[in-house]
């Protein structure tokens, strides 16, 4: 074997890694619009879809009862992210940033987890505050506006009523996994992807309510479940 074709071939293994890392923990340059979101889905690979599929549906069906450790699992998340970003403009250390920030972050959100599932509320607020405004056709430059009244509503709101704070959001955390992992499978069929393309294209309002759909079940499901829970133990008193 020639080790000068070795060694360029591991140079490029390198550089090719490198620039994986780049492209993971590199920030959006812009809100990511409709488009983006299902260029994501269109290359999003099996094992990704799988993931959010099962993830999504552990969220979706039993936010409540295990929202502790969820919250924990979003918390790191959110940790590593910031953890990555951080240590690839420090050092280019940008493994090593995420496993940091997620340890760090994840054991902040276990012994405060009221304050982690107000953070976790505002920040879904913003989201889906910042996605309402650009739907309106207002000034998209005004977006974090709408980021803003979002991110505050919902999380005064984790205050107000805890509980129902949790189902609401692990039942729309879990229907958005749901939707785009069955959306990067069914991405990965030729037979159908151009169709699925093209309607979400011509009606833009269906992926919305495709997400709208399934958080208000996951939503009736943990309240019910909720409540013949609380029923049977009063039973048993």
């Amino acid at each position: 074997m020639d080790p000068t074709a070795t060694a360029q071939a591991a140079q490029h293994a390198a550089q090719h890694a490198v620039q994986h890392h780049m492209s993971f923990v590199q920030m959006p340059q812009h809100w990511p619009a409709q488009a983006d979101l299902l260029n994501w889905a269109q290359n999003m690979g099996p094992g990704t879809a799988v993931i959010l599929l099962v993830g999504g549906a552990i969220y979706l069906l039993f936010g409540w009862y295990a929202f502790k450790g969820l919250v924990t699992v979003n918390a790191a998340l959110v940790g590593g992210c910031i953890g990555a970003v951080v240590a690839n403009k420090l050092s280019e250390a940008a493994p090593v940033g995420a496993i940091v920030g997620g340890v760090l972050l994840a054991a902040t959100a276990w012994p405060m987890m009221k304050y982690a599932v107000a953070m976790q509320g505002g920040i879904f607020g913003a989201l889906v505050g910042a996605a309402l405004w650009r739907s309106s056709s207002l000034d998209p430059n005004l977006a974090w506006s709408g980021a803003m009244l979002g991110l505050i509503l919902f999380g005064l709101l984790s205050f107000i009523i805890f509980k129902g704070s949790v189902m609401m959001y692990t039942s729309l955390q879990g229907a958005v996994m749901v939707i785009f992992g069955l959306l990067g499978l069914a991405f990965k069929y030729d037979s159908i992807a151009p169709q699925i393309a093209k309607h979400l294209e011509v009606k833009p309002f269906l992926l919305p309510l495709a997400i709208f759909i399934p958080t208000v079940l996951g939503l009736i499901y943990q309240q019910s479940q909720q409540a013949g829970d609380a029923a049977a133990a009063g039973k048993k008193k």
